[in-house]
């Protein structure tokens, strides 16, 4: 697969430095991020972002997650493996992300679990994640950025 260009993030001067420094402020407000990294690799699954799933798959994995923990990610809800405090991120993320599926796209109950397991700071920082990841997704998959080894480098 060849992408259509270079990432807009390199071709637009500033942009990737603004986008790393969005993701470094969203890494200090005590989610874990075992926590983050799941809800990267569940917004990139949704968004089909092949740099995102490659990338953050091996993330979870150098972090010591269990193989079952990554591949079964795209179930999570039938699989015993995730905490309340990750489900609650993950149904936060896959609200967040798939805004036109419902008139109320992320209703109060998803807001009132995520807050039951995150202070308001570490729910700041998961929006402001899921936002950005979602940004991401959008830029890789639109000008179709092609996955490979190269993202090893950048976890």
């Amino acid at each position: 697969m060849e992408s259509r260009m270079k990432t807009p993030a390199l071709t637009i001067p500033g942009a990737m430095e603004a986008l790393q420094t969005i993701a470094k402020a969203t890494e200090g407000y005590g989610v874990p991020r075992s926590t983050l990294e799941l809800v990267h690799l569940r917004v990139g699954q949704l968004n089909g972002c092949s740099v995102c799933v490659d990338m953050h798959s091996r993330a979870l994995k150098k972090l010591g997650e269990s193989d079952a923990r990554i591949a079964v990610l795209a179930a999570w809800r039938e699989a015993p493996y995730y905490t309340e405090a990750e489900r609650a991120a993950l149904t936060l993320a896959e609200a967040a992300t798939r805004l036109s599926d419902r008139a109320d796209a992320v209703p109060d109950a998803v807001w009132k679990e995520a807050a039951r397991h995150f202070s308001e700071a570490q729910l700041g920082a998961l929006v402001m994640a899921i936002a950005l990841d979602n940004l991401w997704n959008r830029l890789n998959v639109t000008t179709r950025q092609p996955s490979g080894d190269w993202v090893a480098k950048y976890i």
